[in-house]
Order: structure tokens, then sequence, then C-alpha cells
């Protein structure tokens, strides 16, 4: 009689269960609008960076119809041109010239997009309260916002490395061949996005490592991996490791230079002119109105995970987090944007420490009637704080030296260049100038002259033969003075502390 009075609530609580998935997708679709609208207004308006030209004239490369050429000393891996190439052209980009700000910077954007709804898909593995806060703060707040408007290797990187936790612990968990084939692509996208993969990947095994030690010791590995699932991630990596280094398979010369990666890697660690202290990257992520209390708030979440000691997904994400955060600060070499893989168990913390708060206010009765009003002042600051922060940093001052984010930025002044240049060419009617351009670095250059054809780039001290028009470093041109002496400097601002010269001849 039980069974047949049970029988019936079945499909009831499988539609109820259906139900609440699809507000739950619809709850992360509606945040990653929300993100896609925040990031693309004036998606074209901050210089391109130096990082973000080299990466454009790869593409335009590709779309010459010229292979993928690995250089495992100076470049990344192959995965940012391969997604941009196709969203260029779908945007009518179908050269190099054509190509534009705003066109290469969508596809960080989409990437960044992707990542908040993967906290969707997170919600099965870390509660559906902290994955909505993150993903609240992947949306809005000015650290992720700022670099998924940048057409460099970060958010795509860091949407693969999520994507590599989800997959990996389903795998695990299910002993799912698919979800084991699926991480597998997901580590292939993180190590063609950027060699620091490997310490990434470094980070993910001693922190599943430490986690068993800490809550599974005793317990057979596999019963937590099956071995096919295993050899058929490998497989999924190397196969994809493979075609797009060798640019499917039009480039076997990549393979020998993908092995010196990691040396280099190893190599560029010690600094390059980029040394930053122990503590740079928490400095850089407590900055700002909003982010003390978003820091204050992961860590407190960190700390709830560290002393509860149970076999949550939160536990390994704070074996990885700590991991990872060693990693980065003692390693000398410190950019900012290498700050976004650090947001993503920040993010997630700050939601666990959220959901905590609210469970141990409502213990109390005299808590639990004034939480309601006190969660939407929190709220209402908390949205204060973030949006002073993202517009100051994002819109307002995206190229200032005072925005920390803007890390050997391109200064504005440098787009008066190509304006002048446009000038110039025009007084002398000249439809096509003879540009030389002498410098030891000359980019962003490449991208700022794109639409000349006529264009040279030549080291200080080689031989410079006749042009319309000369740009040089302030050191090139003491080198060239007999050869510049019939024409007339104007100084440009390349970054900070860096300047250009644009030598037009004088007039008689």
């Amino acid at each position: 009689m039980t069974d047949a009075l049970e029988i019936p609530k079945l499909p009831h609580a499988r539609i109820a269960s259906a139900r609440l998935k699809r507000l739950r997708w619809a709850a992360f679709l509606l945040l990653a609008l929300l993100g896609l609208l925040i990031r693309l207004p004036q998606l074209g308006v901050r210089p391109m960076h130096t990082d973000e030209a080299v990466n454009a004239y790869i593409v335009g490369q590709l779309q010459a119809g010229e292979p993928f050429v690995y250089d495992p000393q100076d470049r990344h891996g192959p995965a940012l041109a391969a997604l941009a190439l196709p969203l260029a052209r779908m945007q009518g980009a179908k050269s190099f010239s054509e190509l534009t700000e705003s066109e290469l910077r969508l596809t960080t954007v989409l990437a960044g997009t992707v990542t908040i709804l993967l906290f969707g898909a997170a919600v099965e593995m870390f509660g559906f309260v902290p994955c909505l806060v993150a993903a609240v703060l992947f949306a809005c707040a000015p650290l992720p916002v700022y670099y998924d408007r940048y057409f460099i290797h970060e958010s795509l990187f860091v949407a693969a490395t999520f994507g590599l936790i989800l997959a990996g612990r389903h795998a695990c968990k299910q002993l799912s061949l698919a979800r084991a084939v699926l991480a597998g692509a997901c580590a292939a996208l993180m190590l063609a996005c950027k060699e620091t993969a490997v310490l990434h990947f470094l980070a993910l095994a001693a922190a599943a490592f430490v986690f068993w030690i800490w809550n599974f010791r005793g317990k057979p590995l596999g019963a937590l991996w099956k071995p096919k699932a295993l050899l058929a991630a490998v497989v999924v990596l190397l196969l994809l490791v493979v075609m797009l280094f060798t640019w499917f398979g039009s480039n076997w010369k990549a393979l020998a230079a993908l092995l010196q990666a990691v040396p280099n890697l190893f190599e560029r660690a010690g600094g390059e002119g980029h040394e930053k202290p122990f503590w740079y990257y928490a400095q850089l992520l407590t900055g700002g109105w909003s982010g003390g209390l978003i820091f204050a708030l992961a860590c407190m979440g960190l700390f709830l995970t560290v002393r509860k000691r149970a076999p949550s997904a939160f536990g390994f994400l704070a074996f990885y987090a700590l991991f990872l955060a060693v990693i980065y600060s003692v390693i000398p070499y410190k950019t900012p944007w290498l700050a976004l893989n650090s947001w993503l168990p920040i993010a997630l913390f700050a939601g666990l420490a959220i959901k905590s708060l609210w469970y141990m206010a409502a213990k109390y009765s005299a808590l639990r009637k004034a939480m309601p009003a006190f969660c939407i002042l929190l709220g209402a600051a908390a949205a204060t704080l973030i949006a002073h922060d993202t517009r100051q940093r994002v819109f307002a001052h995206p190229a200032d030296e005072s925005n920390p984010y803007a890390y050997a930025q391109t200064s504005e002044d440098l787009l008066g260049l190509p304006v002048e240049v446009a000038t110039l060419a025009h007084q002398s009617s000249l439809a096509s100038p003879r540009i030389a351009v002498i410098a030891s670095d000359p980019w962003p250059l490449p991208w700022y002259l794109r639409h000349y054809s006529n264009v040279g780039f030549w080291q200080p001290g080689q031989p410079v033969g006749h042009a319309d028009l000369y740009i040089t470093s302030t050191e090139a041109a003491v080198q060239y003075s007999d050869q510049l002496q019939t024409f007339i400097p104007e100084f440009f601002g390349v970054r900070p502390g860096v300047l250009i010269l644009l030598w037009s001849p004088a007039t008689k």
C-alpha cells in the first residue's frame, strides 16, 4: 500500500526538479547576458596593448593563408588565434588591415561570458549560492571585466581551467569516459593557450594528491578513476595539442619548439624586467573600493573550508588556490592579468562565505528577522563599490598610469600617430607613403600602421634606404641623425617612459 501511494509522486518530483534546473540555468544565462552587456560598450576605445598587437598580427598572418608558427620564446600557443580567426571572418574582416580592436576583443569577451555560464554547470559541485555569487562577481567586478576586454590568452585560459576542474571532478565521481575526454580537451586548450598551463597542472595534481591524503587516505585510487578514462583523457590531450600546435599538420616543426616551452618558461620566470615583490598579487586583488571586501569574504570562505575539513569540492579548491597562490607569488615574473587565474577560487570562496553568513544568522531568531534588510543593505553597498571600481578602471581610465590593470599600457597619445601619418601623406599627395620604422621594439606600431602597404621595419644599426616618413625610437634617432637632418621630428608617447618620433620632410 505504501509503494502504491509513493509511485504517483515520482513524476511530480521529476517535474519539480526539471523546473528548478530550468530556473537555475535561466538565472545563469541572465548573468552571462549581463556580463556580455557590460563588456561590449566602448570595446575598441582603449589603445591596443603590445601583446594584443602581436596576437592581432598572428591572426592577420592566418587570414593571409600562412600557418601558425609557434615561438616558445616570445609568443604563446595557437588557441586564441584559432578562435579569433573565424570570429573575425564572420564579422567581415578578410585581412590584417581590415581587423579592428572590437572584432578581436570580442573573442575574449565571449570567453569570459562562457566562464560565467560554467558556474551554472558547477552548481552540483559547489552549490547554488556560491556559484550564483561567483557568477555575479565574474560578470560585474573590475578585474574580470577589464581583462575579458583584452585580446590576450588569459580569459580563454581561465575558462579552459574551469572546464578542466568541472569535467575532471565529474569524471572521477561518475567514472565517466565522456567527461574524461572533455577533461583532456580542456587540458589541451589550456596548454594551447599558454605554457603556464604546466604550473596549473602541477597545482591541480598537488591539490588532488593532498586532498586525497587529507580525506581519503587508504581508499584505492582505482575507485576514483577508470584506467580507460585516464587513457582517453591523455590521448585526447595529445591529439589536440599536436593538431593545434602543428596547425592541423601544416607545421610539424612546432612540436620540437614545444619541447623548449618548459625550459623557456622557467627561464622567463626569473623576471625579465617584470620582477615584482611576493605580495604583488595580494596588493592588486585588495585594491580599489571593492577589492578588500571581496578578498576578505574569500579568506573567510577559505578558512571555513579548511576548519571544517570535509571531503567537499571546496576542500579540493582550497588546496588548489593555496598552491596556485604560492607558485605565482614566489615566481619573480608577475603581470597583473595573471591575477585573473586566482579570481576563480576567490569568487567561489566569497560566495561560500556569504552562504555561511546567511546560515549562521538564521540560527538566531533575532538575527533571522533582520537578515532580509541586512542583506539588501550589504548587497547595495557591495554593488556600489564594485560598480565604482568597474567604471573607473574599465571605462573611465582604462589606459591611465594610475590604473593598476593598465600594465605597460599603450598610451592614448599614440593614437594620434596614424592620424598624423594620414595627414602628412595627404598633404604630400602620397597614396602609399614609404614608411621606415627603426626601433628595437616597434610594437604596437605594426598594428597602427596596418593600413599602409609600404612599411618596413629595421633594427637600430641596420642600413635604411630613403623613405617618405621615418618613425624611430629616441635611441635610433641619434644613430641616424645624418639621414634625418632634413626631417622634422614629432614626439608621441608609446607607453609610460617610452617615446617614439615621427620624422616628416621639412617644408622648403
